[in-house]
């Protein structure tokens, strides 16, 4: 993840070899024309995205579950990164200018809700199922152990209460069951559990990287394998989507797999192109990514959740997917 924001600045798109193939496809489709109408983050067969259209870059909206390639709905607010369940939304925005952000909570008709300040650059976010609980992840600057190099910053915010916990590095962790204190904990991609106490976490310390479960209401996590990273939560709640590390090297991009978390059997996607993103669930069978596919552009795609088939163009010129029907509520 930190690869892909140095990469990014630099002003370089490294892609697989093999994805030029899919650039092609990709590039050959352009979205069709703009619904009428308002955008609706309230639960029904839509999937809700952030465009990468040149008309509409960064605009948020929608297009219908079974008809993902057609006319899609734009609303006139923009974000860098956008999620929503239950009626709820999370949008991560500039704040006046390129170098502040604010933290935003909507309502299901977009409305702002709540703003909070946010120090980094916004990389994250997700809902649980229920619109109860947000979480976000930013880069940062300036940790003296990191040498000038992003570090990553992870928020919880509990809507009902008004509860928030700023940074999950103020957290206790128990790490191989022993407690655990270190000056580099980093912490992203968290996914929450239907009963908006408990999520799952990415943590990093020593060069390591941790799928970590966690406690909202206790302040605690503990981690539960290597080399998971932006974990998300299937609907069904037995089995994570995440991406890896090949070889535990991000240098070596990433791949995108399945954890059963009763067997503890991992199963690698289909996709086979380096997937640096946080998959959503679009339902119980299917997982949505983002791809890039040249600066200020990228598309959705989708892969069964088995191992089964090959990866599918869903959504051209969209990233940062969300299923808004029941059906894909695992976060």
């Amino acid at each position: 993840m930190k690869t892909r924001i140095l990469i990014a600045i630099a002003g370089v798109v490294v892609l697989a070899g093999a994805a030029i193939a899919y650039v092609g496809l990709a590039s050959a489709r352009s979205h069709d024309v703009t619904a009428t109408g308002a955008v609706s983050l309230s639960p029904g067969p839509r999937l809700l995205f952030r465009s990468t259209a040149d008309a509409d870059r960064g605009h948020v909206a929608t297009v219908s579950a079974t008809d993902p390639g057609g006319a899609r709905t734009v609303s006139p607010l923009s974000c860098s990164r956008v999620y929503a369940a239950g009626g709820t939304g999370l949008c991560l925005r500039p704040d006046g200018d390129l170098t502040t952000y604010q933290l935003v909570v909507l309502d299901a008709g977009l409305t702002s809700k709540r703003e909070i300040p946010l120090v980094g650059l916004p990389n994250r976010a997700r809902v649980s199922a229920s619109g109860r609980m947000l979480a976000w992840t930013v880069f940062v600057t300036g940790d003296s152990y990191n040498g000038g190099m992003f570090s990553t910053r992870a928020g919880i915010l509990d809507t009902a209460t008004g509860d928030l916990a700023g940074t999950l590095e103020d957290y206790a962790v128990t790490l191989d069951g022993k407690p655990y204190q270190a000056a580099d904990l980093n912490f992203w991609g968290v996914t929450f559990t239907r009963d908006d106490r408990h999520f799952y976490a990415t943590m990093s310390t020593a060069g390591r990287r941790y799928l970590v479960a966690g406690d909202f209401a206790a302040h605690t996590v503990r981690t539960l394998r290597e080399n998971v990273e932006c974990p998300s939560l299937s609907p069904d709640q037995t089995r994570i989507a995440f991406k890896s590390a090949v070889d535990g090297d991000p240098a070596r991009g990433w791949r995108l797999s399945v954890l059963d978390l009763a067997a503890a059997k991992v199963t690698p996607l289909a996709e086979t192109r380096s997937v640096d993103d946080q998959p959503a669930w679009l339902d119980d069978r299917t997982i949505g990514y983002g791809v890039p596919r040249g600066p200020g552009h990228a598309d959705i795609w989708s892969v069964p959740a088995d191992g089964s088939g090959a990866p599918r163009l869903l959504i051209p010129e969209a990233e940062s997917p969300a299923a808004l029907s029941d059906a894909g509520s695992g976060r």
